[in-house]
């Protein structure tokens, strides 16, 4: 995800993130199937859930219904320092569909933009698949593998982002290091990312009250004095205009609280640990206008698949990962990533440490991949094991012009690396989006893994 603080952009209700458990709604997870393939494609099914993610959930007293965060504020008197509120405040069940938009069936997925619920309305959501247990989070080697979905986003307009993802989160959202974590991964807690969000209101079991500040433009957002770091390999962010496969990596292992110079923020942002930029192959950033889209080469106005593959250097799960291939599928034909046609750039249709460094070079941008360990590291972070993570979201920081405009917008759209996506540099304002396309919705389904070749036809 590439604006520098870009989990700010996720709206939220004027709810928090809290550790507690409360008692005024029951949690029931949504059912959702999913399959893990062999050699030969045989295919298993294997019954799952998912999981809202905590920023989104009401937080309230322990000993009634009093709001701990209203707005962008937290109450001084229940939360007037991280543990204190950590202590005073339960995190509550949800109401997946009436309240979130969120709906499931079978191997279906259903994130809706905006949802007016009984006592107020919803933007987007994240959720995280669980395990069998339906209380950790399911986590994922990929290594010598393939990950395959299928995606309905025709109703998925100019700055929004139907993501799909992958996160270094504990198992358990935490609880096990952080015991003031009572919630854990049963109530969502517990993300990071390579943007190190300071908007997540708790981290590492304590409220992230100190250094809050309210969100000039998002009025159910702000940031504390410290963000939450983690490696993430973005297989899917895409909107009906434009997609980006993009892994992004940190120098450290895990989910990690930081501060300071070591989050990346402003100026600071190639200083951090974290790898924020990411090495991002979209199509049409990458010189190919006529790959993606409605009635383009993969159509966008209808469902299609979507496998991305994770070959290691020796061709095993224990090998370093050395290159990420993409294709797709739709109406029965397998369609081939596109291929670069930058100038000064091999045609490239794939991503090693190789395209990232000419893509770099070629762009004029920071190698912070590179630097951080590039797909190496990405595969260590695989190999501890990975969250799944989908989502419906839109920008209060950059509009998602940084993945279906022109960014940045006083950049020239000539010059390469700039133009992104045909989206105009005006489109995209979240209070545009969510008046105009509150119905909006992406669709995941018919999730597989398994080693390579075994999930598609």
């Amino acid at each position: 995800m590439f604006p520098s603080i870009a989990l700010l952009s996720l709206s939220f209700l004027a709810i928090a993130y809290g550790q507690q458990v409360g008692t005024l709604t029951a949690e029931s997870h949504p059912k959702l199937s999913i399959q893990q393939c062999s050699a030969g494609g045989s295919c298993q099914t294997l019954q799952r859930s998912v999981v809202l993610d905590s920023n989104w959930r009401w937080l309230h007293s322990t000993s009634g219904s009093d709001n701990c965060y209203t707005g962008n504020t937290w109450d001084n008197s229940l939360c007037p320092d991280p543990t204190t509120c950590a202590s005073n405040c339960a995190l509550d069940g949800a109401d997946y569909e009436g309240t979130y938009g969120i709906q499931s069936s079978g191997n279906q997925l259903s994130l809706k933009f905006v949802t007016d619920g009984q006592y107020s309305t919803n933007i987007g959501s994240r959720v995280y698949l669980l395990s069998e247990d339906d209380k950790t989070y399911e986590m994922f080697n990929l290594k010598n593998q393939e990950f395959t979905f299928d995606v309905d986003m025709s109703k998925l307009p100019c700055g929004l982002n139907g993501a799909l993802y992958f996160v270094e989160m504990d198992k358990d959202g935490g609880s096990s290091r952080f015991p003031t974590n009572k919630a854990g991964s049963k109530y969502g807690t517990g993300y990071c990312d390579t943007q190190c969000p300071h908007d997540i209101k708790f981290i590492n079991g304590e409220a992230n009250v100190l250094g809050w500040e309210g969100s000039p433009n998002d009025p159910n957002a702000g940031s504390g004095q410290y963000g939450t770091c983690c490696n993430e390999m973005d297989i899917w962010e895409a909107n009906s205009n434009g997609a980006a496969v993009t892994p992004h990596v940190c120098s450290v292992q895990g989910q990690t609280r930081c501060e300071g110079t070591d989050c990346g923020d402003g100026d600071e942002r190639y200083d951090g640990i974290c790898d924020k930029d990411g090495c991002d192959f979209n199509s049409w950033r990458m010189g190919d206008q006529t790959f993606l889209g409605p009635g383009k080469t993969v159509d966008t106005s209808s469902k299609f698949t979507v496998v991305t593959q994770f070959l290691t250097a020796d061709n095993t799960t224990a090998g370093d990962l050395s290159e990420i291939r993409r294709l797709y599928v739709q109406n029965g034909k397998v369609i081939a990533n596109s291929k670069t046609k930058i100038a000064g750039l091999d045609a490239y249709d794939s991503i090693t440490d190789d395209f990232c460094n000419a893509q770099k070079e070629a762009f004029g941008d920071t190698n912070s991949f590179e630097k951080l360990g590039g797909l190496k590291q990405m595969g260590a972070s695989f190999e501890k094991g990975m969250v799944l993570v989908l989502s419906i979201w839109d920008d209060h920081t950059a509009q998602m012009l940084w993945l279906d405009s022109d960014y940045p917008t006083d950049a020239d759209p000539s010059k390469p690396g700039v133009s992104r996506g045909p989206c105009a540099t005006d489109s995209g304002a979240p209070e545009q989006v969510e008046s105009e396309s509150p119905d909006a919705t992406v669709v995941f389904s018919n999730i597989k893994y398994g080693p390579i070749g075994s999930t598609y036809a």
